[in-house]
Formats: C-alpha cells, structure tokens, sequence
C-alpha cells in the first residue's frame, strides 16, 4: 500500500483541491438521488479487487473520506455515499426512520452501480445501516468492518430513548449546522488531534443539512445494532475498530458489539472517534488489510 497521505500533506493542496479529484456524483434511485464521490483509478481495468463502500456518521459526509480515497483507490474501487438527507441525496419518507429504511436505499445504490458484492465499512451512525443491510443482505458483503459503531437505543428503556431523541433534536434546532460544527466537532477527536484534523471536522459538520440530521438522530434513537450483528454472526466476516481515546463510542462498548459479533477487535492508539481523519495512516492499513482478507472476485449486474 502506498505511503498515507496526512491532512495537511501540502499547503498548497487545499481542500477544496484536493476534494476535486473525487468530485461529487449522483445517482437516480428510483424517485430518489443519492450522492457519492468515488477513488477509481483507470489502469485498475480488470482488477478483480471488490469495490470498498464507505458510511459515514452522523455529523459528517461523504468528503470525509477522501485521505482513504487518495491512498486506497490505488488498488480497488473506492465509494462513498452521501447518506439519506445528507448532501445531494434525497431523504428517506419517513420522519422517525428505522435501519432497514436506510438499508434498502444502500442496496439500491450499489444495484444502481452495478455493484452486487462489496467489502462494506461504516463509521458510527453509518455501521447502523451497514449492519442491518448485512444481516439483510449478508450474501451482498463480503467483509464488514464496524468503526466506533454507534450502537442505537433501540432496545433501552422507551423513555431513554425519547430523552437521547430529544435532547439532539433541541441542540440542532438551537444550533444549526453551524453551531453544532463549534460545539461539538472537538468531541470527535482525540487530544492528539492537529489543527487542520480540527478543521475537516468542523468543515463536514457545518454541511449537514437539518432535515437529514433529525432523521438520523431517530435512526439513532430507533436502532439495534446489537440485533443486526447477532444475525449476521457466522455469515458475515465482521471486525470492529475503535479509537482508544473514543469519548463518542467508548472501546468498552464497541468491544461488546464486537463480542456479539464474535469478530476480532482492534484498539487504535492515539485516536478519538473520527480516528480515520485524525489517524490516517493507522485506518488506512486497517482498511486495507481488511480488503485484502477479505477478497473475492468480484461480481457485477448484468444489464
């Protein structure tokens, strides 16, 4: 694997830039849209390496990844979506949405792409769905690999979870997309973290746009992550990551999923919950490893 590029790998490469050699794309899915950027490189004709499908969290996007773009598109198809009401993409109909909603709009997507089976990562809110398209799909994943996966409240006392529920909805509608980027963006890394892993941060989060945040705060609230990988246990290869200095999503929380998931668990040092921004280099192997364990050919739609 080549050498990780850092966030600030050139001053004269600003993000903006940078971001351009994945540019924004878009796709009709049904009704809908779904946004996406993608890392593919042309020479890569009749690689049979399985395309990687990256989700993002809550408070972030598909740009988020592009550190992952740079290094790992060099050896397969790299794709990341714009959630449901996050970017370009349409959100789903319901107000108070549940994993398979969001599911069904992932698989679209990949049919959509041509995409039958992939190695499927997703990042806190985003391992929600990826966990629940496995458990719906698990002949369509060929690995999953949950980091600093949000769990959901979905099986806590009703009134936790209204209290969650609410409580994010109240600092949205008080602090816009905005504010939410000052407030909470430093929460998401750990105190190694450098200034421009600072500024990604708060630049993703400033972009969520309100409608599709307060539906993923309910897919937050409405969520089992546990229940989806119980059933993916056994037919999915699964491995679960998460920063040793993740407030977001403590270790001790995401090594119980990974127990529910009798799938290895790995402890990335010096890293908070958006470890794959702050600790590039570190993921980026993680993420790579990963693919190559887990590396079938792959298999397209016929039109």
């Amino acid at each position: 694997m080549n050498e990780a590029i850092d966030i600030h790998a050139s001053s004269a490469a600003t993000l903006d830039t940078r971001l351009a050699r994945f540019a924004q794309r878009d796709v009709r899915v049904g009704e809908a849209c779904v946004g996406y950027r993608e890392a593919v490189n042309d020479a890569m004709d009749g690689n049979e390496a399985l395309p990687l499908v990256l989700l993002h969290g809550i408070g972030s996007g598909a740009a988020s990844w592009v550190q992952q773009f740079e290094v790992l598109g060099g050896a397969r198809r790299v794709l990341a979506w714009d959630a449901p009401g996050y970017g370009a993409s349409t959100p789903v109909a319901s107000a108070s949405p549940v994993a398979a909603d969001y599911a069904r709009v992932l698989g679209d997507w990949l049919d959509a792409l041509g995409i039958v089976r992939c190695v499927l990562v997703g990042h806190s809110l985003g391992a929600i769905i990826a966990g629940a398209f496995a458990a719906a799909h698990p002949e369509r994943v060929s690995g999953l690999l949950l980091i600093s996966p949000a769990g959901g409240y979905g099986a806590a006392d009703p009134q936790v979870r209204a209290d969650k529920r609410d409580a994010r909805l109240a600092m949205l509608a008080e602090l816009g997309p905005q504010g939410l980027a000052q407030k909470r963006s430093a929460n998401m890394l750990s105190p190694h973290a450098d200034d421009a892993a600072r500024a990604w941060v708060r630049w993703n989060m400033a972009r969520v746009i309100p409608q599709g945040y307060a539906q993923a705060t309910h897919l937050l609230a409405n969520a089992d992550l546990a229940a989806d990988l119980a059933q993916c246990a056994g037919r999915v290869p699964m491995a679960v990551a998460v920063g040793a200095q993740d407030s977001i999503t403590p270790p001790a929380a995401c090594e119980r999923l990974a127990q529910i998931a009798q799938a290895p668990f790995d402890l990335i040092e010096h890293a908070g919950h958006a470890g794959y921004i702050e600790q590039p280099a570190a993921y980026n192997t993680l993420l790579d490893t990963f693919c190559r364990t887990h590396q079938p050919s792959q298999e397209t739609i016929q039109p």
